[in-house]
């Protein structure tokens, strides 16, 4: 029987008992999934516009290209693959997405308050105006990410690969980026004040009225 001759109820218990975890472009918008154990389950290109995994472990799930606008998806074990997802105004506060594959997902407005992405994959994806303030960021994978106006203040980005990143007018005041790559990245109009910017790599970079004040550009090699 293929997912769309299942009832919506019937379709939830069958996930939730984990009989069945291939369901690929399913259509579960506003549906309810807390606390289950969901790990590798395949939900690839499906509707889940503002579907609730509160505390639900998606460990190795398939969300490639889904939509999860408005999502809940908070304190859940979220290390999976959201390669082209749509995670706009997704609440995924307090969510482990350690090594996750978010490459060219779109995450503007996305609650991201106490997570965990350490080493995640983020390249081309869109954090506009994303509070990332605190955020452990060490050797992660933005580049070419868009992180315009998003708040970096105190984050570290230690060995972090932000080449050809656009981070116009993003405030990363007192952000450690010891070590990180921002070749070719976009910094006008950045707040980098009393940054720590000891041995980056900004050949290339846009410093177009960036501010620099008490920063630490020993062994970075700058234009």
């Amino acid at each position: 029987m293929s997912n769309q001759e299942l009832t919506t109820d019937k379709l939830l218990a069958i996930i939730k008992q984990g009989q069945e975890k291939n369901f690929p472009g399913v259509d579960l918008e506003d549906e309810e999934l807390t606390h289950c154990h969901l790990e590798k389950i395949n939900l690839a290109g499906a509707n889940l516009v503002g579907t609730d995994f509160t505390e639900s472990n998606l460990k190795g799930a398939r969300f490639d290209g889904a939509n999860l606008l408005g999502a809940k998806l908070h304190c859940g074990d979220l290390r999976a693959n959201f390669l082209g997802a749509n995670l706009m105004q997704a609440d995924l506060s307090q969510a482990d997405l350690r090594g996750a594959n978010l490459r060219g997902a779109n995450l503007m407005g996305a609650k991201l308050i106490h997570v965990s992405l350490a080493g995640a994959f983020l390249s081309g994806a869109n954090l506009t105006g994303v509070n990332l303030q605190g955020v452990d960021l060490r050797g992660i994978d933005l580049r070419g990410a868009n992180l315009n106006s998003a708040n970096l203040k105190g984050a570290s980005l230690v060995q972090a690969d932000l080449q050809g990143a656009s981070l116009n007018e993003a405030n990363l005041e007192e952000a450690d980026l010891r070590g990180a790559n921002l070749s070719g990245a976009n910094l006008s109009g950045a707040n980098l004040l009393c940054a720590e910017l000891e041995g980056v790599n900004m050949n290339g970079a846009n410093l177009a009225q960036a501010c620099i004040v008490g920063t630490s550009l020993a062994s970075s090699p700058l234009l």
